[in-house]
């Protein structure tokens, strides 16, 4: 499947090959057999792409239009969708797509950060960013299904919260604090998986799990390459180099233990061939959550306690 965009820099022979199978199918005659050298050419080039990212390539990966994001796995991978709106105090938030499902005929309850296709839905759902009424009804969702004994699973993907004033007005950190004392104490099962952008407290906000698990070209970290270069050297436009030493990776971040798993993508990234990836993150999921409701509800609590309590390395001592 070809994306219909520009493409990335390092993705332009693809695309060229591309466009000449769709010339060659377009003519109408008998060139299957030169089709199918192009189409081998094609997957080895893609093969060779996915074997030299670097972690730049990925964060561009992360962010390429054509990216399937989260309603897309959410229609591909599961039955049944009801959304619920609203967090009972604000408004409803467009970014966070909040409901319940069924996943391969188990009931589920779905918290999703959803970005836009274009730009009239970026803007309606504020290009993936929540406001804290965003994490508000995510929270009051999670709170009705650990009412009802329903397993949670978070997909996430943001650049990061909101920073807007109406936002920090209405208690942006208070939310997503709140959201993570609460998300570690539920008591049925969650799941989180990275789809793109992990970026900083907007991630967290709905990122605590009894499982965390990240797209192979996905990202997680405390701060956008940009924001980092920003922040350090005044230049935004260092975020490529600093973008190698961040350690943001799915492969940096389960050597840490800080993630679960990595879902295996089609090479090149999700984008080439989203029912792959789909179907690759619906089989995953599924066992994890046979695996995690197998677990006595107060094991499980300790552990994900135990789990987040564990991370980062820190020294004690007297003043």
């Amino acid at each position: 499947m070809t994306p219909k965009t520009t493409g990335l820099e390092f993705e332009q022979t693809v695309l060229s090959l591309d466009l000449k199978i769709e010339e060659m199918r377009a003519l109408g005659l008998d060139l299957e057999p030169e089709i199918q050298k192009l189409e081998s050419k094609r997957q080895l080039i893609l093969d060779k792409l996915q074997a030299h990212l670097t972690p730049w390539n990925r964060i561009e990966i992360a962010r390429r239009q054509g990216r399937p994001y989260a309603l897309d796995y959410i229609e591909g991978a599961m039955t049944d969708f009801v959304e619920l709106h609203g967090d009972r105090a604000y408004g409803d938030d467009a970014s966070i797509v909040a409901g319940f499902a069924r996943l391969d005929g188990r009931s589920i309850c779905v918290i999703a950060q959803q970005k836009g296709k274009d730009t009239r839905e970026n803007i309606l759902r504020n290009f993936g960013m929540p406001h804290p009424e965003g994490y508000r009804k995510a929270m009051r969702v999670m709170r009705l299904a650990e009412r009802q004994g329903v397993p949670v699973v978070c997909l996430i993907d943001t650049p990061g919260a909101f920073p807007g004033i109406g936002a920090e007005e209405r208690g942006q950190a208070q939310a997503i604090a709140q959201n993570i004392q609460d998300m570690s104490r539920l008591k049925v099962p969650v799941i989180a998986v990275v789809l793109g952008e992990g970026a900083s407290g907007g991630a967290l906000g709905i990122g605590v799990a009894d499982r965390l698990l990240m797209l192979e070209n996905s990202w997680y970290c405390v701060i956008s390459p940009e924001g980092c270069a920003a922040i350090l050297w005044g230049d935004r436009l260092k975020a490529k180099d600093v973008a190698a030493q961040m350690r943001f990776t799915a492969n940096d971040l389960v050597q840490m233990g800080i993630v679960d798993g990595i879902l295996p993508e089609p090479a090149g990234g999700a984008h080439w061939n989203p029912a792959a990836a789909i179907a690759t993150f619906k089989d995953v999921v599924a066992k994890e959550l046979d695996l995690l409701t197998k677990v006595p509800m107060e094991e499980l609590r300790q552990k994900r306690l135990e789990k987040y309590l564990a991370m980062g390395v820190w020294n004690e001592g007297n003043q």
